[in-house]
């Protein structure tokens, strides 16, 4: 599997991205499963592993650590994508009145720290500013991030939903280039084509990342845009010899914005088809043909 740059000064990470956001709900969260899923990655080219501090009710990332600790060797083989900034209410921090937003450089200094004990690593290849936050201090955080590039603590940091605006004013009080933004793309979320978001991401040669990529698992349920699209997708299916899913996920890679899906799944088997995504190869007009029956309507 191929390899995309992040830029000067980021990191090469794999074509496609694991998500772990689900680990803690599988119904074996042992060390062991979760290392036959870092391996099913692994013997297909996937290398990259994207976390949030907060995924698993904050747990994902310390599943994902006690399985390095047992496999050390496998850390050097490893792209670590973590994200801060969310704050939830839960009972693991019951002070908590409110969910809310924290972008201030303690908060992300705090949490940075916490991903690297929890994931037991060195370095967070790439750290991510999970939402934007209506009460940034663009200064202070633009400066914390710069910050934690210089210590060697992150490689590469970026954003996840953040409006093209919301990146210019981060990006004005940082020396480090953002490395991407992760935004929710996919045949039922497309509105990123057509509003600036993937228009600006390629003026700027930025390589987004798609979180959600399969609709969250609605594209292959009732409604009725997956419904319309259903069809297309099996016959595509058929034609190359692989799951609906990897279609979807094909439709992504083959956008000139050079989109990183970020797959999640707690299912092995599932887990050890990704790669078969590669095997599709969409030309521009059935790229428009799943589009339009997603977004039930032709192009205007």
């Amino acid at each position: 599997m191929h390899s995309i740059s992040l830029g000067a000064g980021g990191p090469d990470i794999s074509r496609l991205v694991y998500g772990v956001w689900r680990l803690a709900d599988s119904a074996d969260t042992s060390v062991a499963a979760t290392l036959r899923k870092i391996h099913a990655c692994l013997d297909q080219g996937i290398t990259t592993f994207d976390h949030a501090d907060i995924y698993g009710n904050y747990r994902c990332e310390q599943l994902f650590g006690n399985a390095l600790k047992t496999a050390p060797e496998l850390k050097s083989r490893l792209q670590i994508v973590t994200k801060c900034g969310i704050m939830l209410k839960s009972g693991v921090y019951p002070q908590r009145r409110v969910k809310h937003y924290d972008t201030s450089a303690a908060h992300i200094r705090a949490s940075v720290d916490a991903s690297l004990g929890h994931i037991g690593v060195d370095q967070i290849d790439l750290l991510l500013l999970h939402r934007p936050d209506p009460f940034m201090d663009h200064q202070e955080t633009g400066r914390c991030l710069d910050d934690l590039v210089a210590s060697g603590k992150v490689r590469a940091v970026g954003v996840s939903n953040f409006q093209p605006w919301d990146c210019e004013l981060l990006q004005s009080a940082m020396q480090t280039p953002l490395a991407t933004n992760q935004l929710e793309i996919s045949l039922l979320a497309q509105s990123v084509f057509t509003d600036g978001q993937l228009a600006y991401l390629q003026r700027k040669a930025i390589a987004p990342m798609a979180w959600s990529p399969l609709a969250g698992g609605t594209l292959f349920g009732d409604g009725a845009a997956a419904q319309r699209v259903r069809p297309a997708l099996q016959r595509l299916a058929a034609q190359f010899g692989v799951g609906l899913d990897a279609v979807a996920v094909a439709w992504l890679l083959a956008h000139p914005a050079r989109i990183v899906p970020v797959v999640g799944t707690n299912d092995l088997g599932r887990v050890q088809a990704l790669g078969d995504a590669f095997k599709v190869q969409l030309d521009r007009e059935t790229w428009y043909e799943l589009y339009t029956l997603a977004a039930g309507a032709e192009v205007p």
